[in-house]
């Protein structure tokens, strides 16, 4: 296979040192690149198209920059590419791997694979490069689909594994690439856009409406409906479209199936179940389970469910009615996962908070709301901190131009500040 390196040359920094890294992530780059000395794979997941393939190769050229690698020691290979074509199984992933590697007389060779679920009984060959003492190689390998962690590769690795997910951009991200200063009015355009990497380069709307419906399209066709042999992709298609659209509402399974039935269609609870799973696991949205305040009880039943970018009801569902408090509840939401935070609805003596934020011993309660317009909506949105006895940090994120005075320890965090308060507790 090793003559195949000529063509594959032009992906890979030995033969095109001018390879193209894209906007520097370093969210996600510098963890990345410290745990290049352990022996664990490194295993970035995420909807398709929020920029993992990038990571990777900024990783890679963060690796030779930095001298702990030539650029012969580091092979990428993706499997969206055709030229890689010749990569269909395990076996053939494992064999062009060790080839190239036989050259490198003993040094280690740092392997990028994107894409990796595109080859077949792939967790074999991971899990037989990774335990390898005889020649060391450190693997990054990125997918598509949330179950590649949950099941034959994390039974083979036995916890030998480092999960990194990865989002669309972030408001500081978007800061970043546009050149504007963080303010209310970058804010309010960056809630209208959307952080899918792509948007950046689109220049009407039109442009835009029309990728992310077929970024959709993608998702559910190849990495759903295909993957699970989806009997109904219209239900399927419904059902995203539901999720969305009741973004930050507390719904459950035997709500979509009434809601179906209210529409005069019969479909059944595993159906749902199976498909709102489906959707999960594709990472189109997130499940945001409620927690009892005060226990250790997270409850089962009704839960949030959160798209994984504004985008999605920006650009396919501009007309119907969906607050703005909502949209920003659900950019809230995204971005504590993007910060390492476990994210739950908290619940106290039934009164709810918006959030519950977990991130090792830290513990942050937050409420969202579009603005803090009078005295009146004040008390609604601090009246639920009031219940909750203990000294974590109660914020209340806002759209307000300026942050309003704290109360009883209650603050008022602007949105467009809330990223850095996060970074730095």
């Amino acid at each position: 296979m090793i003559e195949n390196l000529q063509e594959i040359s032009q992906y890979n920094l030995w033969g095109n040192p001018s390879l193209e890294v894209g906007y520097l992530r370093e969210l996600y780059t510098k963890s990345l690149v410290e745990a290049s000395g352990s022996s664990l794979v490194k295993v970035l997941v995420g909807q398709r198209r929020t920029g993992k393939s990038y990571v990777l190769r900024q990783v890679a050229k963060a690796l030779v920059e930095k001298g702990v690698a030539s650029p012969k020691d580091t092979l990428i290979i993706n499997k969206e590419l055709r030229a890689y074509d010749f990569i269909r199984t395990a076996d053939d992933l494992e064999r062009f791997i060790r080839s190239y590697a036989s050259s490198r007389e003993g040094r280690p060779l740092f392997v990028f694979i994107d894409e990796v679920q595109m080859v077949e009984n792939w967790e074999k060959a991971v899990n037989s490069l990774s335990q390898d003492y005889t020649q060391r190689f450190c693997l990054y390998i990125s997918g598509s689909n949330s179950k590649m962690l949950s099941g034959e590769l994390a039974t083979l690795l036995s916890g030998r594994y480092l999960a990194k997910p990865v989002y669309t951009f972030s408001y500081a991200e978007f800061c970043g690439i546009t050149g504007k200063a963080p303010a209310m009015e970058s804010y309010l355009e960056y809630m209208k856009s959307g952080g899918l990497p792509e948007l950046f380069w689109l220049s009407t709307e039109e442009l835009r409406a029309n990728y992310i419906s077929s970024l959709r399209d993608t998702v559910l066709l190849r990495d759903i409906i295909a993957r699970y042999k989806v009997r109904m992709p219209s239900i399927l298609s419904d059902i995203f479209s539901y999720l969305v659209n009741t973004s930050s509402n507390l719904q459950s399974i035997p709500n979509i199936v009434a809601w179906f039935k209210g529409k005069g269609s019969q479909v059944s609870y595993e159906v749902v179940a199976d498909y709102v799973g489906y959707i999960s696991d594709a990472f189109l949205c997130h499940k945001c389970e409620r927690f009892v305040i005060g226990g250790k009880e997270v409850l089962g039943g009704a839960a949030k469910y959160y798209a994984n970018d504004q985008a999605y009801h920006n650009y396919l569902f501009p007309g119907v009615a969906f607050g703005t408090g909502y949209l920003l509840e659900n950019i809230v939401y995204l971005e504590l996962l993007r910060q390492g935070y476990m994210a739950y609805t908290g619940i106290r003596e039934g009164k709810e908070i918006d959030f519950v934020a977990k991130k090792g011993d830290k513990k942050i309660y937050i409420q969202v709301s579009y603005m803090l317009v009078d005295e009146d909506t004040r008390k609604r949105e601090y009246a639920p901190f009031e219940r909750i006895r203990d000294n974590y940090p109660k914020w209340v994120v806002s759209l307000d131009p300026l942050p309003l005075a704290s109360i009883s320890g209650i603050e008022n965090v602007p949105a467009w500040s809330l990223e850095e308060r996060l970074r730095w507790g």
